[in-house]
C-alpha cells in the first residue's frame, strides 16, 4: 500500500528558505528608565529612536506630573540583535536624552543588582529576602550580610553568603561605618537593605550612599516611638497594623517612600499578634520595594518617589 499524498512527509526545507531564530538570533531586551522636564514631543522622540534601532516595545509606562511639570517612563524592547548593542544604543540616545535634559538608564533586561543586606537581631525580613532570592523571586545577588550581632550568622553562612560582624557602639561608630563602606566597595555593591538593623547610620554615611541605602520599619512611627510599639498601639487599639520601605536619608525615618503593607486588626489581638502581624507586613512592603528598585521603576522626584509598576 502506498502513501496518500496527504500522509506523505513534508520534503526538507530550502537550504535557502527562512530559517527560524535560534537563540543566537533572539532579540536582546533591554529596559530605558529616564525622567526629565515635561515638554511636548518626548515620547515620540523615544518611539523613533526606538524604531530607528529596529526594537519592538513589550511594556511601557509613563507618567507625567502636572503639577511639578516633571515627566516619567520606563519602557521594556526588544532590539535587534548586534555586536555592543546595549553600549551601542547607550551611545545613539544620548543625543536623544540631551535634548530633554533627561536623567537615564538603559541596561539589558533582567540584570540583576548586587545586594548587601544589613541586619540585628530580628530575621523576619531577612528570612524573607534571602528565600525569596533563592527562589529566583527577586532578581538580585546577595553577596555578604553585614550584623552587629552573630545571631544569624549561621543562616547566612548556610545560604552560602559572606558574613560580617561588625559591633558598633558610640565610640566605635565611625570605624565601624568605615568598615561597611569597605565591605560595599569591595563587592560592588549596587544596593543596601537594612533589613531590621537597629542602628541609625551617620548623615555622612548617608549622603555617601544617596539612593543606594533601603530600610523598613513599622508605620507605627511617629505615634507610637520608644520602646514596645505594639504593646502602645495595643492600649491605643489600633485597627490596622502597617510597615514603610523608604529610602535613608539624613533625616531619620523621612526618607522617601517606596512601598507599604497595612494588615486589619481589631480588639481580640494581643500585642503579641499584633507584633507577628507587623513582621508580615514589614517583610511584604521590604520585598517589594527592593524589587522595585531593582527592576528600575522607582524615581525620586524630592521628597517623594515615583514607582512605575
Amino acid at each position: 500500500m502506498t502513501d496518500s499524498p496527504a500522509s506523505a512527509a513534508s520534503p526538507a526545507p530550502s537550504p535557502t528558505g527562512p530559517l527560524p531564530l535560534g537563540p543566537a538570533t533572539a532579540p536582546a531586551e533591554h529596559v530605558l528608565t529616564l525622567d526629565c522636564p515635561e515638554a511636548p514631543g518626548i515620547v515620540h522622540a523615544i518611539s523613533r529612536f526606538l524604531v530607528e534601532h529596529g526594537s519592538d516595545i513589550i511594556d511601557n509606562q509613563q507618567f507625567g506630573d502636572r503639577r511639578d511639570g516633571h515627566f516619567f517612563m520606563r519602557v521594556h524592547f526588544a532590539a535587534a540583535v548586534g555586536e555592543n548593542t546595549t553600549q551601542s544604543m547607550r551611545d545613539d540616545f544620548a543625543a536623544v536624552a540631551a535634548l530633554f535634559t533627561m536623567r537615564w538608564h538603559l541596561e539589558p533586561a533582567g540584570t540583576r543588582r548586587r545586594v548587601l543586606i544589613m541586619v540585628s537581631r530580628y530575621d523576619h525580613c531577612l528570612n524573607d529576602l534571602l528565600f525569596r532570592t533563592r527562589s529566583g523571586d527577586l532578581p538580585i545577588d546577595v553577596v555578604a550580610v553585614v550584623s552587629n550581632h552573630r545571631d544569624h550568622e549561621a543562616l547566612v553562612t548556610w545560604h552560602d553568603i559572606p558574613f560580617f560582624h561588625v559591633p558598633v557602639t558610640a565610640a566605635t561608630k565611625p570605624q565601624a561605618e568605615a568598615q561597611l563602606l569597605e565591605i560595599t566597595d569591595s563587592f560592588d555593591v549596587d544596593l543596601v537593605v537594612l533589613a531590621r538593623y537597629m542602628q541609625v547610620l551617620s548623615d555622612d554615611l548617608c549622603t555617601r550612599l544617596p539612593g543606594r541605602l533601603i530600610n523598613i520599619h513599622h508605620s507605627f512611627l511617629p505615634s507610637f516611638k520608644g520602646a514596645k510599639p505594639y504593646h502602645q498601639a495595643h492600649d491605643r487599639g489600633v485597627k490596622l497594623v502597617g510597615a514603610t520601605a523608604h529610602y535613608v536619608t539624613p533625616d531619620l525615618d523621612e526618607g522617601p517612600i517606596i512601598a507599604q503593607e497595612v494588615i486589619g486588626a481589631d480588639h481580640s489581638h494581643t500585642p503579641e499578634d499584633l507584633a507577628a502581624i507587623g513582621r508580615d507586613a514589614e517583610s511584604a512592603a521590604l520585598a517589594r520595594a527592593v524589587r522595585w528598585h531593582c527592576e528600575g521603576r522607582v524615581f525620586v522626584q524630592g521628597r517623594r518617589t515615583v514607582v512605575l509598576r
